[in-house]
């Protein structure tokens, strides 16, 4: 009954309590009907009286005192009266029962034994029927309805209309309705209660202790052979009353239980069978538990070779059981792996089995510690396909007493291994690699260990760096990457990042074997060609935990590679990415209170660097270092790096804008020249100072990332100030996501203004995904050698604008020597890179470097740094060298990872891992036009600097300087497509074009000091076409 009123509650909580009303209660805490006995008195009967029986399950009495016992019977609807009602008085005592007699029928013969004494005597009332009725305990002393909410317990058996859910059947005379858990109540008198022998007891039996249980121990999973017998399983059971008997349910075929409950047999039919077996003990309660029973056919006994199936990736006897033989190769019983390698005994030399592999994987840890390389065993399991590999599972181990003959590595050449078919036909093959293999990616190492290698003495190739999307060429990079790919493991699935493992050293890399992208492998031992992690691997014969040495070694990247290469010329112009240079680091910010930053932690907890830094007004906040510690590791690379190049300029992308965090703009620029002028010894930098505030976007148009200037002073000098692009930065705009180029003029230090060339750093949108600003920044993923990365249409914008930008910013400094650098987050043949070369400009690293690329980017290499020069800019070239000290370096040897392992990796005196690009430098001529001297005998043709401008002699000359329009001396100048400018002094002849008032015209007749636009129709000029 599901009744519970405040005030019962309260009054059940005073030291004997009264009855309270029912409601469901499973855990026994309140006063019920426990037993009830309606033959009575019949002849035959078990006992003379008809009785009831109460048991209070509490560890407290209850009194009795103005509760009553009535009863209705199975088809009344009425409320009971007069006999039907019978006042109760007393208590039951804590765990105790109490017994209520009721009248008899009265047989004549054999009409059964007396009750113990009961507690009362109903006398004449309460005479339940035997066909059905019900009986319930009220509180109150007048009659209710059996629905009442006075009502604390009830039970209806038989026939009754008014049963607590479904009525209770199977009394007789010998049998009485008893509670089947004792003091549980759950409102369902078919399942409260069932019918057993009476076991009448009163209040003087004192307290009982309710019985136990029936628990059945789960015996787990089963498994067996058909026509094969099993070891009896005997089953165990606990509580309740011993002994027990026991029954199943859905036993396989062949399987019999016994009533001691012992299973036995043999099984017939192959299959899993969910078994229930029931143990019921002498009182009649019981237990049960339900397990699988597994049956499957003999195991085969086959080769691996058979298992593995031919010229099929799947097995053909994956999911039956398998017993085979062979020499384990390699054993794993630890690291993750769990297993070992098993080939057939003298595989390895000439192929026996074309198109299926002689050896398979044995899942089973415990199998594993109980293997050594070398081993000949027999193997019984069933064969499974995990994520590809094919396994053998759930082993039964045994070693043979006479060794099969040893397996020899296979010395298969790569070329026959290009294919998944190829490689899937030597799966778990012990191999020995042929050839060369060059590391192409080892951004894993930090991580899991793992690196990934190119068959062949170059890394892999991003497909767009190669030729045009969708193009032969890229499609081709393609191809070949997929057939030159293949993983080399650590023989683990151990994370070295979790705070589990990163006290642990790292497999492979330590200080002196940095394992650099391009390195050739050299291997001293056999590898597993496996498959996992949906990737092809070699894996070594058991877990590398030291530096790998004894498996393979790899060669030196780094020396040679502590300077650029040497190049011709008087002057050097670079690029170099710095990778998030901000003196501003999170803790500064933070403790500026300008906004909130998160961090990634080495594994001492302490900040290393900035994870995300959200500024007070909800901005973007630094990147970079975490803390003035860090920074500073940070900074000794790149200054190491930048003094290293050699470089007279130097373009530099990623550093910190200051003006984003109300500093003056070039403060961490600044600061960036005095470390280097102190690492270097003297002030030989200098930087570009930027526009003023009002030449430049607006402060929520700026990132916090910029582009810079920086050079040396005594090689050259800057020419006007420098100039940012501030008009397509406006919603829309390809720059309004990017950081805008930054136009500045050089010369030679000493030269004049004639022999400037301009430079035009650049930064341009990245290729991560993000909301489209234009329909083509969609990415295009429907082929990796169509894949140009996101925002691809909004960098061709980028590429229209900087090609206008610097064509009007080298007009005004009249040169036509134009280099176009930095990270343009384009690969050398993707489509905003195209319109530069169709713009005239010329790549120099593919041009004098094609070998060698600035970025890696899941195991390929490509350019996203690049040098361009116009024509006139490209004659000043004298060679170009992609300075490989980034890129092909783990991170795990950056400052950004310092303190993440047990190995410290990081040395701050090197320029190695100093950001995430490597740096690209042009040898360069740089113009030198000699001063004008009085003392001096000039000719025909020499060229002289006047005044900032370069003049050239029409005629012997001394003595008289250049200026006159009518002298011996032409004043020479160009826009930034090479067409002369017009200038008095300038001698034209027919069909010379010049420009003048920024319009082109085209000479008549000969001309000088006849300015385009004085004569009209009838001068010297006419407009060009």
């Amino acid at each position: 009954m599901r009744r519970l009123t405040i005030g019962t509650v309260a009054l059940s909580l005073s030291v004997v309590g009264t009855a309270a009303p029912a409601f469901a209660d499973t855990a026994g805490t309140g006063l019920v009907i426990s037993e009830v006995y309606v033959n009575g008195g019949s002849s035959g009967a078990t006992y003379s009286n008809k009785f009831v029986e109460l048991f209070n399950p509490t560890a407290s009495a209850i009194s009795l005192a103005g509760d009553t016992l009535q009863y209705r019977s199975a088809t009344s609807t009425g409320t009971p009266s007069g006999s039907q009602v019978f006042a109760l008085s007393g208590s039951v005592a804590a765990h105790g029962h109490f017994l209520v007699q009721l009248p008899g029928n009265g047989a004549s013969t054999n009409p059964g034994a007396a009750l113990p004494a009961p507690d009362l005597n109903t006398g004449t009332s309460i005479n339940p029927g035997a066909a059905g009725g019900t009986l319930y305990l009220v509180a109150g002393a007048s009659g209710v309805l059996p629905t009442d909410t006075a009502v604390i317990d009830r039970i209806g058996w038989g026939t009754s209309n008014a049963p607590e859910g479904t009525a209770s059947t199977g009394n007789s005379l010998v049998l009485s309705y008893q509670r089947a858990t004792t003091g549980a109540d759950t409102d369902n008198n078919a399942a409260d209660f069932r019918a057993a022998v009476p076991t009448p007891q009163n209040s003087s039996g004192g307290s009982t202790t309710p019985p136990e249980s029936v628990t059945v121990t789960n015996p787990g999973t089963q498994n067996a052979t058909t026509d094969t017998a099993i070891t009896p399983l005997t089953l165990q059971a606990a509580g309740g009353a011993a002994p027990y008997t026991w029954k199943a349910v859905d036993l396989p075929a062949g399987l019999t239980i016994s009533e001691a409950g012992v299973v036995s047999g043999t099984p017939t039919t192959a299959g899993t069978s969910k078994v229930t077996v029931t143990a019921t003990d002498a009182a009649g309660l019981s237990g049960s538990a339900t397990f699988e029973f597994r049956v499957s056919a003999p195991a085969a006994v086959v080769t691996i070779a058979e298992i593995q199936g031919t010229n099929t990736d799947t097995s053909p006897y994956a999911g039956r059981a398998v017993t085979t033989e062979g020499v384990v190769t390699a054993a794993y019983p630890s690291g993750g792996f769990n297993g070992f390698f098993l080939e057939t005994g003298g595989a390895g030399g000439e192929d026996a089995t074309p198109g299926a592999s002689d050896a398979v994987f044995v899942f089973g840890s415990q199998a594993a510690a109980q293997v050594a390389v070398g081993d000949s065993v027999r193997v019984t399991g069933k064969v499974t396909e995990f994520q590809g590999l094919t396994e053998i599972t759930g082993p039964v181990v045994t070693k043979l007493d006479t060794p099969l003959p040893a397996v020899k590595a296979s010395t298969l050449p790569w070329a026959q291994l290009t294919t998944d078919a190829q490689k899937e036909a030597h799966e778990g093959e012990l191999v020995a690699p042929q050839g060369t293999f060059t590391v192409t990616d080892n951004y894993d190492a930090n991580f899991y260990g793992s690196f990934t290698l190119a068959a062949g003495d170059k890394p892999l190739r991003q497909p767009t760096d190669a030729g045009r999307a969708g193009s032969a060429q890229a499609q081709a990079a393609v191809a070949d990457n997929a057939a030159r790919t293949i993983t080399l493991d650590d023989a683990s699935t151990t994370n070295y990042s979790t705070s589990a493992n990163n006290g642990r050293p790292l497999p492979w890399l330590t200080p002196d074997n940095p394992v650099s992208v391009g390195a050739k492998v050299t291997f001293h031992q056999p590898v597993v060609l496996d498959y996992r992690f949906s990737l092809w691997n070699f894996q070594p014969t058991a877990q590398v935990t030291g530096d790998g040495s004894a498996v393979a070694t790899f060669s030196d990247m780094r020396t040679g590679k502590q300077q650029p290469a040497a190049l011709d010329g008087t002057g050097r112009l670079a690029t170099f990415n710095v990778q998030n240079y901000f003196p501003m680091t999170g803790e500064r910010y933070v403790a500026a209170g300008l906004g909130t930053c998160t961090y990634y932690n080495d594994r001492a907890g302490n900040h290393i660097t900035v994870n995300r830094c959200t500024g007070t007004d909800g901005g973007p906040g630094p990147r970079g270092a975490a803390d003035a510690a860090n920074f500073a590791r940070q900074q000794s690379k790149i200054v190491t790096g930048i003094n290293r190049l050699g470089a007279s300029i130097v373009s530099l992308e990623e550093v910190e804008n200051s003006v984003k965090f109300g500093e003056p703009r070039d403060t961490a620029l600044a600061g960036l020249v005095d470390a280097l002028n102190a690492a270097a010894g003297s002030a030989v930098w200098s930087y570009v100072p930027s526009p003023a505030a009002d030449q430049l976007p607006t402060l929520s148009q700026q990132d916090v990332i910029r582009t810079a200037f920086i050079y040396k002073k005594a090689q050259v000098a800057p020419v006007g100030p420098s100039v940012v692009l501030t008009t397509e930065s406006d919603p829309g705009e390809p720059f309004s996501i990017a950081r805008q180029p930054l136009a500045q003029g050089f010369k030679k230090a000493g030269a004049g203004d004639g022999d400037t060339f301009l430079v035009v750093a650049n930064h341009w949108k990245s290729k991560s995904p993000g909301t489209p600003l234009y329909p083509g920044d969609v990415e295009d993923k429907s082929s990796p050698a169509a894949n140009q990365g996101a925002f691809n249409e909004t960098r061709v914008r980028e590429a229209e604008a900087v090609v206008t930008f610097a064509a009007q910013t080298a007009d005004t400094l009249r040169t036509n020597r134009i280099f176009l650098v930095g990270d343009f987050n384009a690969y050398t043949h993707e489509d905003p890179m195209e319109k530069l070369y169709a713009a005239g400009y010329t790549s120099l690293g593919s041009t004098f470097d094609p070998s060698e690329h600035t970025y890696m980017y899941n195991g390929l290499a490509g350019s996203l740094d690049h040098v361009l020069a116009s024509p006139a800019a490209k004659a000043m070239v004298t060679g170009a060298d992609v300075w490989q000290i980034n890129a092909q370096e783990a991170v795990a040897f950056g400052y950004s990872r310092y303190n993440y392992h047990a190995t410290m990796l990081f040395h701050g005196d090197d320029p190695f891992a100093a950001s995430d690009h490597n740096p690209e430098i042009v040898g360069l001529n740089l113009p030198s036009t000699p001063e004008w001297n009085a003392k001096k005998i000039y000719h025909a043709g020499d060229l002289v600097s006047y005044h900032g401008a370069t003049w050239r002699a029409l005629w012997w000359t001394a003595f008289l300087p250049p200026g006159s329009p009518h002298g011996a001396w032409e004043e020479i100048a160009v826009t930034s497509d090479g067409t002369a400018l017009w200038t008095p002094s300038r001698i034209f002849k027919a069909g010379d074009t010049a420009v003048y008032g920024g319009k082109k015209y085209v000479a008549k007749w000969w001309s000088r000091n006849a300015k385009p636009t004085a004569s009209g129709p009838r001068g010297p000029w006419k407009p060009a076409a």
